[in-house]
């Protein structure tokens, strides 16, 4: 894979930022509330799962990283990563969804949508673009992911994307027939 760099971008959002860490203090306080209570019971576990679920979103969902070559798009969130081979992009446009989908959540979260299952990397107050798979990566077929610059990298990636179709070998129609693939 070449580095050549065609788009790059941080994208953070200090409401989600703020919302999981509320979330995290609000489960720790309860969790010990209940441990001074004396009562170290299952509803003190729930508190504890909850607290433990949001602090690590607090961490882990501060960034989201979009780097685009001429080869791949890689979207990194904190320790997750999903790198997309250009050579697998279907299409690309702005996700539009229904409301209750698209304030589903933020982080990493998977979908149906229109009948195509989705994994989403987002936050809740930036546009979303959705790319859509020829070939579905397990149960995935599309991903989407948050961006400030939408329309900067619809044209960069289209341009890399007609870029790659114009650089394939085109195999002649005679050669097919007779069996041989060399163009």
């Amino acid at each position: 894979m070449t580095d050549d760099l065609l788009y790059n971008e941080r994208v953070s959002s200090n409401r989600t930022e703020a919302l999981f860490l509320t979330l995290t203090i609000l489960f720790f306080l309860l969790l010990i509330w209940r441990a001074n209570a004396g009562s170290l019971d299952v509803l003190a576990a729930v508190f504890f799962c909850l607290f433990s679920l949001f602090f690590f979103y607090s961490v882990n969902y501060r960034t989201l990283i979009i780097r685009l070559t001429s080869e791949s798009l890689k979207l990194t969130f904190g320790i997750f990563t999903w790198i997309v081979p250009l050579d697998n992009v279907e299409g690309c446009c702005l996700d539009e969804l229904p409301i209750l989908m698209r304030m589903g959540g933020a982080g990493i979260h998977f979908m149906i949508i229109r009948k195509r299952y989705r994994a989403s990397f987002n936050f809740l107050e930036h546009p979303r673009i959705v790319i859509a798979f020829k070939i579905k990566e397990g149960l995935v077929r599309d991903i989407s992911f948050s961006t400030r610059r939408p329309d900067d990298f619809l044209r960069l990636i289209q341009e890399a994307l007609s870029a790659k179709r114009a650089a394939q070998p085109i195999i002649r129609a005679d050669r097919l027939q007779s069996g041989d693939e060399r163009a």
